[in-house]
């Protein structure tokens, strides 16, 4: 497991490396190669320039049309990759949830996050998009980058995903998942995020609530775990079913990404 994986950035949140995890018979994800973050509307020139050096070849953006469309993401001078996105949208937030006077914002911000992923598992724009990331990292050189608007609830899901067939052990997939809450950038997406969501929410939401929704939580992962193995029998089963996941798949998945 690499000591530091975060990225120094100013203005993109949670931008790491992901690779380095132990994974089953003695093997190592590779580094240098799996990248993930949150959205770049907000990246400086240092940032890029940061970036720059990382070879990234390959984007997979898993943000919506109107997300892409309002936050526009700045990309490294030069870069002359793909970037690959969802015609369409693919949030899997409840378009609406009552607020009930007598719960707290901190409840509040836990339930809608549950929400979130209870809908992932079913949503066909993320199911179309986890199977195109994990077939374009079996079939592309290079690093790549898995983002989102945030970097943590879609592109912890990709991660997880990922690792799982890598042959990491459960328990290391759940920390590189909570490793957002580490991310020294969290004051990034406060300022990009919570305005618009204490507009609509007509509420200001204390510390503890902003970071139960700007962060994750570990009955999230489950959420999602439990809803995508309960559909198709096991999460491997929902990895082949749903996403597509077959054996030459999984195979070429492992050859390129583990050491």
């Amino acid at each position: 497991m690499i000591r530091d994986p975060f990225l120094k950035t100013q203005g993109i949140h949670n931008f790491r490396d992901y690779g380095g995890w132990a994974t089953k018979g003695g093997g190592a994800v590779r580094t240098g190669l799996l990248f993930r973050s949150g959205h770049h509307v907000g990246a400086t020139d240092a940032d890029l320039a940061a970036i720059a050096p990382l070879d990234i070849h390959t984007v997979i953006d898993l943000r919506g049309e109107s997300e892409r469309s309002a936050n526009p993401c700045r990309r490294v001078e030069g870069f002359d990759g793909e970037v690959l996105f969802y015609e369409g949208e693919t949030t899997s937030s409840p378009p609406h949830m009552d607020i009930d006077p007598e719960m707290s914002a901190g409840d509040f911000a836990r339930q809608r996050m549950l929400a979130v992923y209870t809908r992932m598992p079913d949503n066909p724009a993320m199911i179309d998009m986890f199977g195109r990331y994990l077939n374009i990292l079996a079939n592309r050189d290079g690093a790549s980058l898995v983002h989102c608007y945030a970097g943590k609830d879609r592109t912890g899901v990709a991660a997880t995903m990922l690792l799982h067939i890598l042959g990491v052990s459960e328990e290391d997939q759940r920390r590189e998942f909570l490793r957002t809450n580490d991310s020294p950038t969290f004051e990034v997406l406060a300022r990009q995020s919570l305005p618009g969501i204490e507009a609509r929410l007509g509420r200001k939401l204390n510390d503890s609530a902003a970071k139960d929704l700007l962060g994750v939580r570990e009955e999230y992962l489950d959420r999602f775990l439990e809803i995508a193995s309960d559909r198709h029998g096991s999460f491997d089963g929902y990895l082949e079913q749903a996403i597509g996941v077959d054996e030459a798949l999984r195979e070429a998945l492992i050859t390129r990404f583990v050491a």
